[in-house]
């Protein structure tokens, strides 16, 4: 038993929660790609790195979805509703 539940249970919600990442991933990049314009999003990237607390939410069932939904947050709540736009929000998310 892993946190209280069976092996198979526990694998089936780490997999569920990476493929929730990935879809919720998939469409947060596609929307910020439409704002921004692809061409522009690779000449404003910065060279951040993601904290390794990110990289091993991966293993945590939804964590990782959690992060991202975190981001849309951020950019919502921070950035378009006091008037900031997509481009500022990536880099802010990009640059140290």
């Amino acid at each position: 038993m892993i946190v209280g539940m069976n092996e198979q249970d526990f694998a089936a919600y780490v997999i569920f929660g990476i493929i929730l990442n990935f879809v919720f991933s998939i469409f947060f990049g596609i929307y910020l790609s439409k704002n921004i314009g692809m061409q522009e999003m690779i000449n404003s990237k910065g060279d951040k790195e993601q904290s390794l607390l990110v990289s091993i939410s991966l293993f945590i069932p939804f964590a990782k979805m959690l992060i991202t939904l975190y981001r849309v947050a951020i950019l919502q709540i921070y950035f378009l509703d006091k008037g900031y736009t997509h481009k500022e929000f990536w880099v802010y998310m990009t640059n140290k």
